[in-house]
């Protein structure tokens, strides 16, 4: 591994979140952008490829060395790992509701949830999950909210365009049938087929 590569591991491991490449630019200025992501790539390729307990992921926007999912479920048996904060049904909603329209105003939040949205905003403001991105052109002019890196990083995604699409959650979110009416549509396909 080359020195450039091993100065970006090193930043890497002692970072606590994903760091961008324009961040990582900044441990020598001398080396160009091209060069970092080629250094990038060579870490990403060592870790894959040597069998190591952890990987370099790209998400929020930025890189970081995390345990390979196949160690998860020990490293959290044995407490080892830092949870991130649980968050309530009406948390979720409200950061789905925002990831998916965003930036939006809590008039639009409250009127899709259905419920008033200022106490949820408030906590995921402070979680560091949301941030206020601007003001609405609506009578008197309501704050718009948007997710930030922390929520990708969150659902390690390396940007929103790895959310699922909305046709594909509604397939997901579907109750299953139940096994009699599975077995009736069967019968009513054989029957037809004949």
């Amino acid at each position: 591994m080359n020195p450039l590569a091993q100065l970006i591991e090193a930043a890497l491991f002692a970072a606590p979140r994903p760091v961008t490449v324009e961040e990582l630019q900044t441990l020598d200025p001398d080396v160009s952008l091209a060069e970092f992501r080629q250094a990038i790539e060579q870490l990403r390729e060592h870790y894959d490829f040597d069998g190591h307990g952890v990987e370099m992921v790209e998400m929020a926007g930025g890189f970081q060395i995390v345990t390979r999912p196949a160690f998860a479920a020990a490293i959290e048996r044995a407490q080892l790992n830092q949870k991130p904060p649980r968050l309530s049904a009406a948390m979720l909603e409200t950061l789905a509701t925002i990831a998916y329209r965003q930036p939006v105003g809590r008039a639009e939040i409250e009127e899709i949830r259905g419920v008033n949205a200022a106490g949820v905003l408030r906590t995921l403001q402070e979680r560091g999950l949301i941030e206020v991105t601007g003001r609405g052109e609506a009578l008197g002019r309501p704050l718009l909210y948007s997710t930030t890196p922390q929520f990708l990083e969150l659902l390690g995604l390396p940007d929103l365009a790895n959310l699922p699409r909305a046709e594909e959650l509604s397939i997901a979110l579907q109750a299953p049938k139940p096994i009699d009416d599975v077995d009736q549509d069967a019968a009513a396909f054989v029957e037809a087929d004949s």
